[in-house]
This record gives C-alpha cells, sequence and structure tokens, in this order.
C-alpha cells in the first residue's frame, strides 16, 4: 500500500496572532512538506485546486511541476482537478509537461469539487454540474489515449482529428475519479476501469466500506480488470509524539476552518465534544501518535483493502516546524510499521 499526503494548501489566519502568513512564505513551507515527503520515505504527494481567499493553489500542475524539480521518486497528484470548470486539453498538456518534468510521476485526481467558486468564474453553470463532469471526463481520457482526437460535446468546442502535445512520459496519465460518497460517481468510476479516490471528511469509516464494495462488483461485472481497480482512501489526520499532544496541536486551526466552510453552508461550527469523537477510532480523523494512526490506518485496510491511503495534516494554518514533524513520524515511524504489518517491508 502507498501512503502519503495532500494538501489544499490553506492560509488561514494564525490563531496565535490573528495574522495570515505570507503568501510567498506559505508556498515555501509547501516546498520543503514536498521535499520532507520524499525524504521519509513516503510514496505520493497530492495537491488540490481552490479558488477562494483561503486555499492558496488555483493551479496543481503549477506547484506540482515546481515539486517535480524538488523531488526524484515520490508521486505528483492534483487532489482535486476540478474537471467541471476546466478544459480537459489544458489539464492534460499541464500534466503531461509535469509528467515530463517528473519522469513518469504525474498523476491526475478528476472530480466535480465540493466547493462551487470555480463555475462563475469560468462562466459555467451549476445547473449543469453533472453534465459538464460526464462531458469533460470523457474528453479527457479520449485525449489521455490518443495522440489525435475526434470529439463533439454541449459546453466545449468540438474537435476534428486534432494532435494534443505534449504526450506524457509514459504512454498514459494515470487518471484517479475522486469521489465523496455518491454511489453514481462510484459506478462511473468502475464502469470505466478507474482508480477510485474516497474523501471520508465526516461519518464513520465502515459506513464508506459499501460504497467500495459496490466500486469492486460493479467493476468486475463490466469485465474491467481488477487490477486496475484501485482504490485510494484520503482524510484528514496529525500524528505527534502523543495523543493527547496530537489532539490539543491539531484542533485549533481545524475546528475553525470547517467551523467557516460549515457556517457557509448553514451547519453549525465544530465544537471539541464532535472533534474528540471524530478523533476515536470509529471517527473520521486519523489522528493521534504514531501508533494510534498506525491502528487506525489497519483498521481501515481491513475494510477497505485499500491501495492507497493519503492523509491531510493542515487543515487551516499550523505551525510550519509542527507540520514538519508530523510528516517525519508519519514516514518513519507510521508508514514503516503499517506496510510491515500488511507484509510489504
Amino acid at each position: 500500500m502507498e501512503l502519503g499526503l495532500c494538501t489544499f494548501v490553506e492560509n488561514t489566519p494564525d490563531l496565535a496572532t490573528g495574522k495570515v502568513r505570507e503568501p510567498y512564505q506559505r508556498m515555501k513551507d509547501l516546498m520543503e512538506e514536498v521535499e520532507l515527503t520524499e525524504q521519509v520515505g513516503l510514496d505520493v504527494f497530492a495537491i488540490g485546486e481552490h479558488h477562494r481567499p483561503d486555499f492558496l493553489v488555483s493551479s496543481p500542475a503549477t506547484v506540482l511541476a515546481a515539486a517535480a524539480a524538488r523531488t526524484e521518486r515520490i508521486k505528483l497528484s492534483s487532489a482535486v482537478t476540478v474537471l467541471s470548470s476546466d478544459d480537459p486539453v489544458r489539464v492534460f498538456q499541464e500534466f503531461a509537461t509535469v509528467d515530463l518534468l517528473s519522469k513518469g510521476r504525474a498523476e491526475i485526481m478528476a472530480g466535480r469539487g465540493s466547493f462551487i467558486e470555480s463555475f462563475p468564474l469560468f462562466g459555467y453553470d451549476l445547473e449543469d454540474y453533472d453534465e459538464l463532469f460526464t462531458e469533460k471526463l470523457e474528453l479527457l481520457l479520449a485525449i489521455n489515449k490518443s495522440e489525435k482526437v475526434s470529439w463533439k460535446g454541449k459546453h466545449r468546442a468540438a474537435i476534428n482529428n486534432l494532435g494534443v502535445y505534449p504526450r506524457p512520459y509514459h504512454e498514459q496519465l494515470p487518471v484517479w475519479i475522486a469521489v465523496g460518497g455518491t454511489p453514481a460517481s462510484v459506478v462511473r468510476a468502475a464502469t470505466l476501469g478507474l482508480p477510485l479516490a474516497v474523501a471520508i471528511i465526516g461519518g464513520a469509516p465502515h459506513h464508506f466500506g459499501p460504497l467500495v464494495d459496490l466500486y469492486r462488483k460493479t467493476g468486475a461485472k463490466a469485465n474491467q480488470d481488477a487490477a486496475k481497480l484501485k482504490v485510494c482512501i484520503n482524510q484528514h489526520g496529525y500524528v505527534a509524539e502523543t495523543s493527547q499532544q496530537a489532539a490539543d496541536e491539531f484542533y485549533p486551526s481545524y475546528a475553525y476552518l470547517m467551523s467557516k466552510i460549515g457556517r457557509e453552508r448553514g451547519w453549525q461550527g465544530m465544537t471539541r465534544e464532535q472533534y474528540d469523537y471524530m478523533r476515536s477510532p470509529e471517527g473520521a480523523l486519523v489522528l493521534g501518535s504514531p501508533q494510534q494512526v498506525i491502528d487506525k490506518i489497519l483498521y481501515e485496510h481491513e475494510i477497505f483493502k485499500m491501495d492507497r491511503f493519503l492523509i491531510q495534516m493542515t487543515v487551516g494554518t499550523m505551525p510550519h516546524a509542527q507540520v514538519m514533524k508530523s510528516i517525519e513520524l508519519f514516514g518513519t515511524v507510521v508508514a514503516p510499521a503499517v506496510k510491515k504489518a500488511l507484509g510489504e517491508s
């Protein structure tokens, strides 16, 4: 099983000072996080796309290109590319470029997006939310499969036997489908034979088990190669020397951002009681001492038999030194123990 990190490159106020970190400094810190991820032996680093002031990255491919120049081994993925509001031709070209820069390490995690800011920004109607993704995924996959493409759709100009360049280092780019829990999205990924990335933001992990089962059963029914039906689990989490230290360090920024986003969507703010339940063995957070995080990942592996696990350690601004220590523990203590328990070391 691969283990790695994902981030939305948040830039919310430092709760100790009330000040927002300089964007340049946050990007500098991000590059250090990427470098450390490789140095401690982890497998993947993934970066999300947003179009709002509290997240810095609107173009994951641009930042991944910088990461490619600073690393030699880890896979570099979006998390996610909001395909519905982007041009599949440009998405392919950008990630093929990252793939060449990284010698074949680029991946696309395509999703519809749980934030809607990009739709009005790029002139799309939210009423076309599902149709946009379906159509643009079709075009992206066609480009990925063939150098020259003929294609016609509703939301983009037609392409008549035109080449799309550059081509990636390998024959095709890995394209994952990111889902938040919608069965129809899971069925789509399985039917197309594409790997699945499941984001568990809230709720008990075992509630997502039936979705992964549906994915594998649908893929088998569609005669897809089982080896291609890979599963990635993405979750918020954090590692510290002790359980209490992890809980106390992660809570302030996590509660701040989750409460802020929750209020935007008409939900209540995050309480410490809710948070403490979420970091329990049955909760959505993968958080605690190294042993607790090891146990949680192995518990979830029993449920999902996942091929990849990505942990999002910065949900709101945290002190950079704390994040780096968490990455170090995840890479040097947690990951080796998980792989050993699974017979992979």
